[in-house]
């Protein structure tokens, strides 16, 4: 297959400014094309991967990839799809962003490969040294108001009568426009892609290097991703699913694609992952027949997460949750430990209540919330629901020392399937 029919067997076209044209481009040779990001936050989310990786499934069939960062852009801020302005950052803010956002376009792209190489552009680099009166001669003369106004991502927020538009987010339209008559001129960018709620940007863009420099660009954009139950992709119960480990770990990365609904999870297979068509029909088949072995969505959870954290790190996070399913704990690193530390309710224990003799064992249930009295904890030890770092216990008797500690501070204590708290002695 070729890209665009790679893409179109994905489900990843949502609109081509002009199919059978971009068709003959493609099948002509490798193109340069861009994706722009306003780092808005110092680290991607999973809401920004389709995009990206389309980039990526660009990169490996040969073409240039060009990713660009909103160094200008970002400072004014898109009002495609928003209800409100973004809040403006300053030049401070936005560069620090970048720095690290660059870092995680490293695992998404290859920037060292000798044949087409990814590259980084930061669209502030051409437009701050363009004076207000330069940019309105060269770039607004260009544009209708009526025309601006017609567009998608324009005409809803002027439809609001409480919030508007600003002048400021008006603007954004001609400085993405001007964009990609840049990288048309400068780098012979051929082909802009970006999710749906870019269009509008897209063809302004088409349009201002059509009558700047006489050339035919392309635009095609990507399906914004919603959940089967009509929810917003790339939400968890605590906000945003990050790249950056520090803001979302690579465990609670792992569980987001896990906990994929089963009507989303081959769609997503195709979305987030370069399985093949014939793997990915494997796990449909799979799936299908035993949807409750939950195959389609581990093998989901793991290509995501070793495309953006490594292996190394997809099998600590992987090695976390067969913990908290039951595993066994033998033989489990610390690191991975902590992992769960944060994911379950922890309490603090006086390391000295476990010296010599110990405390009981029905005490620490009660003081960790899992029985409400001694009375019920004895009954739910002698009911066989009741684990010690994952070690059914069975006598009511059994008495917790500093010994079962884990790495000389941690108890894990279950009751039933699920319900675990984690005992801190300090």
């Amino acid at each position: 297959m070729n890209i665009l029919e790679e893409l179109q067997w994905r489900g990843l076209i949502a609109d081509n400014t002009d199919p059978e044209g971009l068709a003959r481009r493609i099948l002509a040779g490798p193109v340069t094309l861009y994706c722009g990001f306003d780092p808005t936050a110092d680290s991607l989310h999973v809401g920004n991967l389709v995009p990206l990786l389309a980039l990526r499934r660009f990169q490996l069939l040969g073409h240039h990839p060009l990713a660009l960062a909103g160094g200008a852009t970002g400072s004014i801020g898109d009002p495609s799809g928003r209800t409100q302005e973004r809040q403006l950052l300053t030049p401070e803010v936005l560069a620090h962003n970048i720095s690290r956002v660059k870092e995680q376009l490293k695992r998404l792209l290859d920037f060292d490969c000798a044949s087409n190489p990814a590259r980084l552009l930061d669209n502030a680099t051409w437009t701050a040294p363009v004076s207000y009166l330069d940019f309105l001669r060269d770039v607004g003369k260009h544009f209708s108001v009526n025309q601006m106004v017609a567009k998608e991502s324009v005409r809803a927020r002027m439809e609001d009568r409480e919030t508007g538009l600003s002048y400021t987010e008006f603007s954004y339209m001609l400085l993405q426009a001007f964009d990609f008559y840049v990288l048309c001129r400068d780098f012979n960018c051929e082909l802009q892609i970006g999710g749906s709620d870019q269009w509008g940007n897209i063809t302004a863009g088409i349009d201002l290097t059509r009558k700047k420099l006489g050339r035919t660009v392309f635009g095609l954009t990507l399906p914004l991703i919603t959940n089967a139950d009509g929810t917003k992709f790339g939400k968890s119960l605590g906000g945003a699913v990050y790249l950056d480990p520090a803001k979302t770990s690579v465990y609670r990365f792992y569980q987001f694609w896990i906990r994929t609904d089963d009507r989303d999870v081959i769609r997503y297979l195709k979305y987030f992952t370069f399985l093949s068509r014939e793997q990915i029909a494997e796990l449909e088949a799979q799936h299908t027949a035993n949807p409750g072995a939950r195959v389609a969505h581990k093998a989901l959870a793991r290509a995501t997460t070793e495309l953006i954290h490594g292996p190394s790190a997809t099998a600590e996070a992987m090695r976390a949750s067969e913990i908290l399913f039951g595993g066994d704990l033998a033989g489990v690193t610390e690191a991975t430990f902590s992992e769960i530390v944060g994911e379950v309710p922890t309490r603090d224990l006086e390391k000295a209540q476990l010296d010599g003799a110990g405390r009981p064992l029905v005490e620490l249930l009660v003081h960790s919330g899992l029985s409400a009295s001694k009375g019920q904890a004895r009954k739910d030890i002698e009911g066989g629901g009741v684990y010690l770092n994952n070690v059914r216990e069975t006598s009511f008797q059994r008495a917790v020392t500093a010994g079962d500690l884990l790495f000389g501070k941690h108890l894990l204590l279950r009751k039933g399937k699920r319900n675990y708290v984690v005992l801190t002695a300090k």
